[in-house]
């Protein structure tokens, strides 16, 4: 099976009631099959997570808004992270108009912007 691209659907689909994951470029998808691979139960924990409620209230130590003028919105819509590992992370766009997510990064290691 190969990564993801832009606009591909985060398997499997989303059950009603929850949000759907899309992939916004295609690295993210590579970096997923990655934490896939290296943290299989993690980034499932994350996928569940993700899908059910990308917005926690309150936010927990994994998912959490990013913050800072640069990070903390992109596209006009609220950039959030989960931390799968130590230094792995998936950031992600919530677009509560269609109810998808878009997963821009995910990656075992810090995403450089955050170093």
């Amino acid at each position: 099976m190969s990564p993801g691209k832009r606009g591909d659907r985060v398997a499997p689909p989303a059950p009603p009631g929850q949000w759907e994951l899309r992939f916004d470029n295609s690295d993210a998808g590579k970096g997923w099959e990655e934490l896939c691979r290296q943290a299989p139960g993690n980034t499932l924990r994350a996928y569940d997570a993700i899908r059910t409620e990308p917005r926690p209230f309150p936010q927990t130590d994994r998912q959490h808004r990013l913050k800072g003028s640069e990070l903390a919105t992109v596209k006009g819509l609220e950039q959030w992270q989960y931390e799968v590992t130590g230094g792995g992370r998936i950031w992600y766009l919530v677009d509560p108009d269609r109810k998808v997510v878009w997963i821009r990064v995910a990656a075992t290691g810090h995403p450089k912007a955050t170093d």
